[in-house]
C-alpha cells in the first residue's frame, strides 16, 4: 500500500462509537475459522460438534532441510484429545461463538507437554492457512524459540490472523503471549463469561473469566478448572464474534474493539477501585532449559466425580502449566 491510497472505512473501528451491539450484535461467529493448537479435540463431542479438520504435528526423522535437524509436518489426526485440555478450550469457544468453525492441531501429549518445534510448525501452518483466529492456551519459556515465535506472530499480525495467547500463570517470561502482535489474555475471578477487562499494565492486555470454569473432560466427565488457559478461549470467542460481523478488521482494530468493550472502565471522578486479582507478570528470560507451559489446567475441587489433571507438567519448549518454573 502507498501513502495517499484510500482505505475502506469498514477496516477501521475508531471512527465509530463502539459498543457491544456495534461490535458483535447478532454475530455468532459464522464464517470465522478458528485453529485450536493444543492437546487435540475430541471429535464430534456433543458440546463442540463436527470439526472442520483435525491434525497433528509429526516429526520427520530424516534431515529434509539438509541442516542436520529433524523436520515437522502437519498430518491428519484421528486420535482426538490426548489430555482433555484442548476439548475443554474448544467447548468454551463454542459457547461464546457457536457458529464459528473449529480446526484442531494436536501438539501436546497426555502430560500436556510438547516440543517447541511442534509449536512453531503448527503456528506456521495456521498462518499459511489464513485462519482468522488461533487459540493458543500454552506457551514456551525456551529462549531458543523466541525469535522464531516473534517472526511468526508478526507474520500473523500483518496477514490478519489473530493469535489469542494465554499469559503464563506464574511470574516468568514465556512466548508468544508477551509479543505485542498477539492478543494476550489473563484471567479474572468474576463468574461472568461475557465480562472482559482491559489491563492497565501490559504486557497482559485483557482478562476474561478463568476461575472455576465448568468444562467437559476426559471419559465423558466434567470438571471445574481455573487458569489463563480457560480465559483465553473466551476471548477467542469474542474475537470470532467481532470478525463475524466485521470481517475486514485487522488485528490492531480487533484489539481496539475489545478494549472499547471492557467492563472495568472508570471515570477520573470515580472513587478508586481495587484492581482485579491476576496471576501473571513478566520476569527476566530464564536460562535455556526445558520449559513449562503457560496455562493452567488445574481442577478446582468440586465433587468426587471431577476428573484430575496434572497441575505442573513439564515440557521441552512448549506446554501447559499451572505453577510454572
Amino acid at each position: 500500500m502507498n501513502a495517499g491510497e484510500l482505505v475502506d472505512r469498514s477496516s477501521v473501528a475508531a471512527s465509530t462509537a463502539v459498543d457491544r451491539e456495534w461490535a458483535w450484535g447478532g454475530s455468532r461467529g459464522a464464517g470465522i475459522r478458528i485453529c485450536v493448537i493444543d492437546s487435540g479435540v475430541t471429535p464430534d463431542h456433543p458440546e463442540i460438534g463436527p470439526l472442520e479438520g483435525s491434525y497433528a504435528v509429526e516429526r520427520i526423522e530424516q534431515d529434509v532441510a539438509g541442516d542436520g535437524r529433524p523436520s515437522y509436518r502437519i498430518v491428519p489426526d484421528d486420535e482426538g484429545d490426548a489430555a482433555g485440555h484442548g476439548t475443554a478450550c474448544a467447548a468454551i469457544i463454542r459457547r461464546i461463538a457457536p457458529d464459528a468453525s473449529l480446526t484442531s492441531v494436536r501438539i501436546l501429549g497426555p502430560r500436556l507437554a510438547g516440543d517447541g518445534n511442534m509449536l512453531l510448525a503448527a503456528l506456521r501452518w495456521a498462518v499459511a492457512e489464513r485462519f482468522h483466529v488461533v487459540n493458543l492456551s500454552l506457551s514456551s519459556r525456551k529462549g531458543d524459540f523466541k525469535a522464531s515465535l516473534h517472526d511468526i506472530a508478526d507474520e500473523a499480525y500483518f496477514n490478519r490472523v489473530a493469535i489469542v495467547a494465554s499469559a503464563h500463570n506464574s511470574p516468568v517470561r514465556s512466548y508468544p503471549w508477551i509479543f505485542p502482535s498477539v492478543i494476550s489474555v489473563g484471567s479474572h475471578e468474576i463468574a461472568d463469561a461475557e465480562r472482559i477487562e482491559v489491563s492497565p499494565q501490559p504486557p497482559v492486555e485483557f482478562f476474561a473469566a478463568g476461575v472455576g470454569i465448568e468444562v467437559p473432560w476426559m471419559g465423558g466427565g466434567r470438571s471445574f478448572l481455573s487458569g489463563n488457559s480457560f480465559a483465553t478461549p473466551h476471548v477467542t470467542g469474542f474475537v470470532a464474534r467481532i470478525l463475524g460481523k466485521h470481517p475486514h478488521l485487522p488485528v490492531s482494530e480487533v484489539k481496539h474493539v475489545l478494549a472499547s468493550l471492557s467492563d472495568n472502565f472508570t471515570d477520573a471522578s470515580d472513587p478508586p477501585r481495587a484492581p482485579t486479582p491476576v496471576t501473571t507478570s513478566a520476569a527476566p528470560d530464564p536460562p535455556d532449559e526445558p520449559a513449562r507451559s503457560d496455562v493452567p489446567a488445574v481442577p478446582v475441587p468440586s465433587s468426587p466425580s471431577s476428573p484430575s489433571t496434572p497441575s505442573t507438567p513439564s515440557a521441552e519448549g512448549a506446554g501447559h502449566d499451572e505453577s510454572g518454573a
